[in-house]
């Protein structure tokens, strides 16, 4: 089953440079994208405003009948793009969503913000 990473887009960290003329979110977004491409399990899109903001860049990772993340405090960097990559595989492979934290890749570890529980039908 298809993980989804939907990537805050208009997040900017307190450092955020505006003349780079994108936000730290965009930026994130970019890498993540380049990360996931080719996957079959692992798939993303933006959002504008996840409401966040005091804790830029913020992710999600669902899917359906699974644990739901919010992930967030990431610099827009390769490794945490390839971080959040790597755990949104090993969710979509888990049954319920839930990796073991001894599978959790280091870049994400102290990014988890919540976790919302599956809806039912």
């Amino acid at each position: 089953m298809t993980t989804t990473i939907t990537i805050c887009d208009t997040c900017k960290r307190d450092d955020w440079d505006a003349a780079s003329g994108r936000t730290d979110g965009e930026a994130l977004a970019d890498l993540i994208e380049a990360a996931a491409e080719g996957l079959t399990d692992v798939a993303t899109r933006r959002h504008s405003c996840l409401m966040g903001c005091s804790g830029a860049c913020n992710v999600t990772l669902q899917a359906p009948g699974k644990m739901a993340y919010t992930l967030g405090r990431f610099d827009p960097t390769e490794e945490a793009a390839q971080g959040l990559v790597d755990y949104a595989a090993k969710h979509a492979a888990a049954e319920t969503g839930v990796v073991p934290f001894r599978e959790w890749p280091l870049p994400i570890k102290g990014h988890f913000v919540t976790r919302h529980p599956p809806l039912t039908e």
